[in-house]
């Protein structure tokens, strides 16, 4: 069961890491530093703090608190990366980290307590708590790039007005365990989603 808990947890991560990555694929520079106003953030600013986050929770992840003195995190909701690659280098660096440690967890690890700004959690926690604070960030992303992209935007789920022909398809088939995100994971690419 508790396999079963990592492999889920693994692939939502990928689900949600691959969502950032085909909104990146869509927008030009300017995109990613576009702000509604001075208090809103940019895609620029939320991989900042995405990263910055990945980076203080899972570096030495099983062994050091997940707040490491160097972090800054007010910092990271300034605008520091000045191009669109600097921005993709922030996420894949972030999430380089993230994935290196989840990927290393065993089941015997699970129930290990982990500290985040001193306060305990089983390694289920701290995940879940990722698992709620990533997506949030990501959703806000992919929201600021539907709307930057405009109507340049290709869909990254079923798209409107084509759900009843996806439920068809789906229902053609034959019953299949497998977790949803593994279909979103392992689409055609040239596949059209909303």
């Amino acid at each position: 069961m508790n396999l079963d808990y990592l492999e889920s947890t693994k692939k939502q991560f990928q689900y949600y890491k691959m969502l950032g990555d085909k909104t990146f694929a869509q927008l030009n520079e300017e995109a990613f530093f576009w702000q509604f106003n001075e208090d809103s953030n940019s895609i620029a600013i939320i991989v900042n703090h995405l990263s910055g986050n990945m980076l203080s929770r899972f570096t030495d992840f099983l062994t050091s608190d997940g707040e490491k003195e160097w972090r800054n995190r007010d910092a990271e909701f300034e605008v520091k990366a000045t191009t669109k690659q600097e921005v993709l280098e922030q996420w894949e660096k972030g999430w380089d980290c993230f994935l290196e440690a989840i990927n290393a967890l065993t089941d015997d690890d699970l129930g290990k307590i982990v500290y985040i700004r001193n306060q305990g959690h089983t390694v289920i926690e701290a995940l879940n708590r990722q698992l709620a604070h990533y997506p949030y960030h990501i959703g806000q992303i992919v929201m600021l790039g539907k709307m930057l992209a405009q109507q340049r935007w290709q869909s990254l789920s079923i798209p409107k007005g084509k759900s009843q022909s996806f439920n068809d398809a789906k229902f053609a088939q034959t019953q299949q365990k497998a977790h949803f995100t593994d279909e979103f994971l392992n689409q055609n690419p040239n596949e059209q989603r909303n």
